[in-house]
């Protein structure tokens, strides 16, 4: 038998029997006809480098003075670069290289800059295989996704930078997370990258590494140290009066003119500065703050924004933070929930009960341990060690998160819909 449909116009705003208003038609209707707070959103978003960089004159000279050699055609030091988030090391790296880039083209001497994000790799394989790409080998058989040895791979890129007298420089962004790679697979590709220019007759290799994390070198093999850390740099934390200055910077491009209250900027800067002196976050923070205050057809940015997206990151963090588990971990912080008691033979017992009703073969006590400590590390669950007397002691876990946030992050999760 032929379906009929009716043909409803978009533009349709009610239903005349029941009143309805359709939400989608009144989310469009509202963008089309109400007024936008945005003159240019793209200057807010993290990967936009500013002409002025403010209040990094200082780590701007001492980074352009590492490379400076690139433009006298020689190979420069590797250059280390330190910072908290949102320090600015990684828009003062791509400034300061586009710009020697730009110069070199007029000099005919061939530069090629490669940036990959170890955080954003979840294999050394896939890493070198990203630089490879952008150094131009492209094909499956140039360069296949899998397969091929660590070292072959290196091999084909060295190569490559040798076929071509390039002068690279590998940008290597959050490389702790590099170093993490390494210590898992046994194969130290920093040794590699730091003795590539022995092994290349034409062309060179210069190591260019952003961190967050100062003490990432202890975990590196000793002969690499002195030839990685030829050079470094440390980005210290914007204060509050700087990144309000960062911040209206910013506005005076992204957003139309008297659209964000003076309120709002102070509670801005205030929120990032006190707490973590992270530029970026700040941005973040007043572009959702905009959406928000556009979503409800505000004339501006009020404080009351900047709190409402202050909450919703906060969210967003937890949630992807809980989604990027594996099934045991999950049922491990459920454990934590839904335990009587918060202690690890307690929790334990819970989370066992949540094997059997998932079936899932549940891990040992022993694993299980370890696994509360690692999710502790991330500050999702917290513990504490109780004394009980001639009972000896123990160590008591508890969620810092809302239950309603947990089960909202795992309710897409089948595995899980009869826990929830």
């Amino acid at each position: 038998m032929a379906l009929a449909y009716t043909n409803v116009s978009s533009t349709q705003k009610t239903d005349k029997t029941t009143n309805y208003t359709d939400p989608i038609d009144k989310l469009l209707n509202d963008a089309v006809s109400g007024k936008s707070l945005f003159k240019n959103r793209g200057v807010l978003h993290f990967a936009f480098i500013p002409e002025v960089i403010l209040h990094r004159d200082e780590e701007q000279k001492k980074v352009t003075q590492s490379l400076i050699p690139l433009l006298k055609q020689s190979r420069p030091s590797n250059l280390l670069v330190y910072g908290k988030p949102g320090t600015g090391k990684t828009l003062v790296v791509k400034k300061v290289l586009n710009k020697i880039q730009e110069r070199a083209k007029e000099k005919s001497f061939p530069i090629e800059l490669v940036y990959a994000n170890s955080k954003e790799e979840t294999t050394l394989y896939g890493l070198l295989v990203k630089f490879g790409r952008q150094l131009g080998l492209t094909s499956q058989k140039e360069l296949p996704t899998t397969g091929l040895s660590i070292s072959e791979v290196f091999n084909r890129i060295i190569s490559a930078i040798e076929k071509n007298s390039l002068n690279t420089v590998f940008v290597v962004d959050e490389i702790d997370y590099l170093a993490e790679l390494v210590s898992k697979t046994g194969k130290d590709v920093f040794y590699s990258l730091t003795r590539a220019n022995e092994r290349l007759k034409k062309g060179s290799l210069t190591l260019v590494g952003i961190s967050n994390d100062l003490t990432f070198k202890e975990r590196l093999d000793p002969r690499v140290l002195s030839s990685l850390s030829e050079e470094e740099t440390v980005f210290t934390n914007y204060t509050v009066g700087q990144i309000k200055e960062i911040l209206e910077e910013r506005i005076k491009v992204a957003f139309i003119p008297k659209t964000i209250e003076q309120a709002a900027i102070n509670l801005c800067a205030a929120m990032s500065g006190q707490e973590h002196g992270d530029a970026r976050r700040a941005i973040d923070l007043l572009r959702i703050a905009g959406e928000i205050a556009e979503r409800e057809q505000a004339n501006t940015v009020q404080e009351e924004h900047i709190r409402k997206a202050s909450l919703k990151m906060e969210e967003d963090k937890e949630t992807t933070a809980l989604n990027s588990y594996p099934l045991h971990e999950k049922l491990l912080i459920l454990g934590v929930m839904k335990a009587n008691g918060n202690s690890t033979g307690e929790i334990y017992q819970s989370y066992k009960n949540l094997c059997k009703i998932t079936r899932q073969k549940e891990l040992t006590q022993r694993r299980v341990t370890q696994m509360l400590s690692e999710i502790e590390m991330t500050g999702l669950i917290s513990g504490k060690i109780i004394h009980q007397g001639m009972h000896g002691r123990t160590k008591k876990f508890n969620l810092t998160l809302n239950a309603d946030t947990v089960k909202k992050a795992f309710k897409e999760d089948l595995a899980l819909e009869d826990l929830l």
